[in-house]
């Protein structure tokens, strides 16, 4: 069970090193041409500026293709090239809106669902390995069949089986969030924190963020103000805490901590998948709680965000700028000094064992 386990997260681990180029390269230049764009209630006006909506698109063009990456290099590393073509169409579907007849429902599986059909496009593919096959078909099982057969699986499996149930949960927390719009403001942006945090931009923090597009719309910016600084928490604490304790991370997770830091001023949450990514279980409930603890506080401090967006990058159309960047700092804090107990203690586990 251990060495399964072990093997898993070296697939993982061969996923991220080939998608962390693509995130910090898309989170660079997002960052890049929102910092010199003027920020407008609707948010970073790009439109008189042609270099800089280029330079966005480029980003966007980048970002755009980290899923299928990561889904793809997880398949690979469980299967070799073959699984490349099945594991990329996979994590391509993970991050469009899957409508297969009019009407039909909407899904997003983002990151997460990346992470689960790399794995079963991996382990389909090397089930080939197992098959018998004549000596004339041989040479074209890896670059035909088997790309073509466990394609056809894949994608079913993510617009008849995983698609559905995604968007049935979409719904169901969106509704579940306006009618904590009516109660507890507190809980309200606790559970939004947690949310944002969850899978760092895939279908939960959506749901959560076009929640607060959608009051901010209706002229009530103070739910954005706590998504905001929840939005840009996991990768600032994530990058704090690399530069608090660094015997605790490798050299590629503190290189990766630097780029989380840039993407984080910005308001880019994506800049925490590499650690997720490789540790999701310690990872995910750290910077979970960095983000409620930031959006809670945003709250109570009465800080309201007038642009769909997060991060510092907003704070001049935000309200109660001090206590907004108050807000993000104890954010930073709880991330970071729960990140570095989690993986302390994993560490002294590790040499007693």
């Amino acid at each position: 069970m251990r060495e399964q386990l072990r093997k898993h997260k070296q697939y993982l681990l061969t996923g991220v090193s080939y998608v962390v180029p693509f995130i910090a390269c898309g989170g660079i230049l997002l960052a890049i041409s929102f910092a010199f764009a003027p920020m407008t209630s609707s948010g970073p006006d790009l439109s008189q500026s042609p270099i800089l909506k280029m330079i966005a698109d480029i980003g966007g063009a980048a970002f755009g293709l980290y899923l299928p990456v990561l889904a793809g290099f997880i398949s690979f590393a469980i299967a070799g090239r073959p699984g490349l073509v099945p594991g990329m169409i996979g994590g391509y579907l993970c991050g469009v809106d899957l409508d297969g007849v009019p009407g039909g429902p909407e899904a997003k599986a983002g990151f997460l669902g990346a992470i689960v059909i790399g794995l079963i496009a991996g382990h389909f593919v090397s089930l080939f390995k197992y098959l018998p096959s004549h000596s004339f078909i041989r040479p074209i099982l890896p670059i035909l069949i088997i790309p073509v057969v466990s394609s056809i699986v894949v994608g079913l499996l993510m617009l008849k089986y995983i698609g559905s149930p995604i968007a049935e949960l979409m719904a169901w927390m969106d509704e579940s969030l306006k009618n904590l719009e009516k109660g507890n403001a507190l809980v309200l942006a606790a559970v939004l924190g947690g949310m944002i945090a969850f899978d760092m931009g895939g279908p939960v923090n959506k749901a959560a963020f076009f929640f607060g597009a959608t009051m901010l719309q209706n002229g009530n910016p103070s739910i954005m103000g706590p998504i905001a600084a929840a939005i840009c928490t996991p990768p600032l604490g994530l990058g704090l805490a690399t530069l608090l304790r660094r015997k605790l991370w490798t050299e590629n997770e503190r290189e990766s901590g630097y780029a989380a830091l840039g993407m984080g001023m910005m308001g880019i949450t994506e800049g925490a998948i590499p650690f997720a990514v490789v540790d999701p279980f310690r990872v995910i409930p750290c910077i979970m709680l960095g983000s409620m603890s930031a959006a809670v506080a945003a709250m109570q401090f009465g800080v309201a965000d007038h642009a769909p967006h997060g991060g510092p990058i907003v704070l001049p159309v935000v309200d109660n700028k001090i206590m907004f960047v108050v807000a993000i700092l104890i954010g930073m804090a709880v991330t970071a000094t729960s990140m570095i107990a989690v993986k302390s203690i994993g560490r002294r586990a590790g040499e007693t064992t």
